[in-house]
């Protein structure tokens, strides 16, 4: 098994960049594709829907069965085994907690000067179509991290999208979990052709305000071609993750993490960044060893990551490392440090941030923290998703009589150095009041 064992001062920009960049390129490589998949979505709805789901998901459907019907719904849920349903509870009931405390103080109408008011007005968005794939596995972990936080914030239509099975159904346990969260549609569909029905809506689908969910590399590219269309959420591609650790860490958990992670996808990452040549060198050798007790699938995702967007970095000292996953702003990070809590303070940039060696699974499922997250590199600027992604707000002011005269005063001289002949005009209080 080929895993990347590297010291960063040693690699050159190319080299370093192919890090960086990760799976981006392989979104770029792609796109004149997917705009094609969005265009005939467009144009021809349904059918389109129909067509890719039996080339890609060798799946028959039509126009009937695109919706999965109530039947179906009770049915799938008859499948779902007791201690997979209680575990779903479980997440669930903490994925709300943590959310409802997002939305706990309401925005206010304050005073600003004698007489001036303003404040804000805090509504959920009017829809949403939520997006969960499952070419490499059943996610209802998945389903539950995105319909939670919309069902807290209120939104009055949840919808789902997600690639059938060959036989055209849809995994029992999501269904299960779309019940529980309030989910209003569920439709058969996925890939970056899901994404186009939700901007544009077909005959059977109907168009929402905003999309949100992770996806594969094309349905990443659908989202970001569709940018500025709707509303398509933070950019949540690919799974990624990164874990700094320093001599005190345990080689034998930073294997397992690594792995964990690892085995999303063949263009996951998964990358360990230490000072530590010895604590390295006993990771590699586990991760070898864990690898090869995984079913055939993940053990090959896995094998693909650590040859390609992962493996292990050498840094020269803690604070290299640390400014490497400043600049990486991976989706999930792991502080394996000595003291991960005042190592806190030194995190600018990451999606999630896990102190010590808590497993990243307990965060992808239970812990209640969202595990959908910005990767490629924008955790710079977004946030994983939370309740306030579901709602807008509005600003509201007024003024009274006596609070509009020392506001006006000033907003006419703004309005005449700028040349607004009529926002000054309209200022002049003694127009007002004839």
């Amino acid at each position: 098994m080929k895993i990347n064992f590297l010291k960063w001062k040693e690699l050159t920009p190319q080299q370093r960049g192919n890090f960086l960049n990760r799976s981006e390129t392989d979104i770029s490589n792609i796109m004149q594709s997917v705009q094609e998949i969005i265009d005939s979505v467009k144009a021809h709805g349904d059918a389109t829907l129909i067509e890719l789901a039996r080339k890609y998901d060798k799946a028959e459907l039509t126009s009937q069965t695109i919706k999965v019907s109530d039947q179906e719904i009770e049915e799938g849920i008859a499948l779902v085994p007791q201690e997979i349903k209680e575990a779903i509870d479980f997440s669930i009931a903490n994925v709300k907690k943590f959310h409802q405390n997002q939305l706990e103080s309401q925005p206010e109408i304050i005073e600003i000067m004698p007489g001036v008011f303003a404040g804000e007005k805090m509504t959920p968005v009017d829809s949403v179509g939520l997006y969960v794939p499952q070419g490499r596995g059943k996610f209802p972990s998945m389903l539950y991290m995105l319909a939670v936080p919309a069902n807290v914030a209120g939104v009055p239509k949840i919808c789902l999208t997600s690639p059938p099975n060959s036989e055209g159904k849809f995994d029992p346990a999501c269904l299960y979990a779309a019940r529980q969260c309030g989910v209003t549609e569920i439709y058969k569909v996925g890939g970056a052709q899901a994404i186009a029905a939700l901007t544009f809506g077909t005959e059977t689908i109907k168009k929402v305000a905003k999309i949100s969910g992770p996806g594969n590399a094309y349905v990443t590219a659908a989202k970001r071609i569709l940018y500025g269309t709707v509303d398509v959420g933070l950019p949540a591609g690919p799974s990624e993750s990164v874990i700094v650790a320093d001599s005190s860490a345990n080689p034998r958990l930073l294997a397992m993490d690594l792995i964990t992670e690892a085995e999303h996808g063949n263009d996951s990452a998964a990358l360990l960044i230490t000072n530590c040549e010895k604590t390295a060198a006993e990771a590699s050798k586990y991760i070898e060893e864990y690898t090869s007790q995984l079913t055939p699938l993940r053990k090959e995702f896995v094998e693909t990551v650590m040859s390609n967007y992962g493996g292990i970095i050498i840094t020269d000292t803690m604070e290299e490392a640390f400014d490497l996953a400043n600049e990486i702003a991976t989706e999930h990070l792991q502080v394996a440090t000595a003291d991960p809590h005042a190592d806190l303070a030194k995190i600018r940039n990451a999606g999630e941030i896990i102190l010590g060696q808590t497993p990243f699974s307990v965060a992808n499922y239970s812990i209640g923290a969202n595990a959908v997250l910005p990767t490629g590199a924008n955790a710079r600027t977004f946030s994983g998703v939370s309740a306030r992604d579901f709602v807008k707000y509005s600003s509201v002011i007024y003024t009274t009589e006596e609070g509009l005269v020392p506001v006006a005063k000033h907003a006419k001289v703004l309005a005449e150095y700028e040349g607004f002949d009529a926002h000054a005009k309209a200022l002049e209080l003694e127009r007002r009041k004839k």
